[in-house]
């Protein structure tokens, strides 16, 4: 395996396309910078950054700020598209993790009237990702295309293969630990 498999190419964080969503979701909800970044449970200097464009977000920030702002993540990251899509691989705009070596890669945003996104997940063994709750009645399927994982409800993880599919409650504390390197995942994220 060379280091490129081990590790896909990271596109860019796209700062200013995710500043311009946050302005104008936080706008749209009529909350202040100051109770979003409350509300979000992150310092208001690093919400007040990343408005300007000046901040690098991780994951785990992009999703609280989903949550509190009630949106799916993807809205903060990708910018509206043609008809037909292709990502190819190592293109789509990806985001890693703060606490695992667990990166993010949005594949199709939902559209509007729907709510779901779909994820392409780079997962290595080492610290899990642990996941807070999301939106009430987020639901999470996650199929396993490369290695192994443990996933699933923080108290009840499933040990899943190439090919295996779980559904779970995404609105609870859910978890995500590769078993062996290499791990590759597609997570879609279902909201009502």
């Amino acid at each position: 395996m060379t280091d490129t498999d081990a590790h896909p190419p990271k596109s860019p964080l796209p700062l200013d396309r995710i500043a311009a969503a946050l302005r104008r979701e936080r706008t749209r909800t009529g909350i202040s910078l100051s109770e979003l970044a409350k509300r979000a449970g992150i310092a208001k200097s690093t919400l007040s950054q990343l408005e300007s464009a000046a901040g690098k977000p991780t994951l785990e920030t992009l999703w609280a700020l989903a949550v509190a702002l009630d949106v799916p993540p993807s809205l903060l990251l990708d910018p509206p598209r043609p008809t037909v899509q292709v990502v190819r691989a190592g293109q789509g705009v990806t985001v890693p993790s703060e606490h695992a070596d667990y990166a993010a890669t949005l594949l199709s945003a939902c559209p509007p009237g729907a709510r779901r996104d779909l994820y392409w997940l780079h997962v290595e063994p080492g610290a899990a990702r642990d996941s807070d709750p999301h939106n009430p009645g987020t639901v999470e399927h996650l199929v396993v295309a490369t290695g192994r994982v443990l996933a699933g409800p923080q108290d009840d993880p499933v040990e899943l293969g190439p090919g295996d599919c779980i559904t779970y409650p995404g609105d609870l504390p859910h978890t995500c630990r590769a078993l062996e390197p290499g791990t590759t995942c597609v997570l879609l994220m279902q909201f009502t």
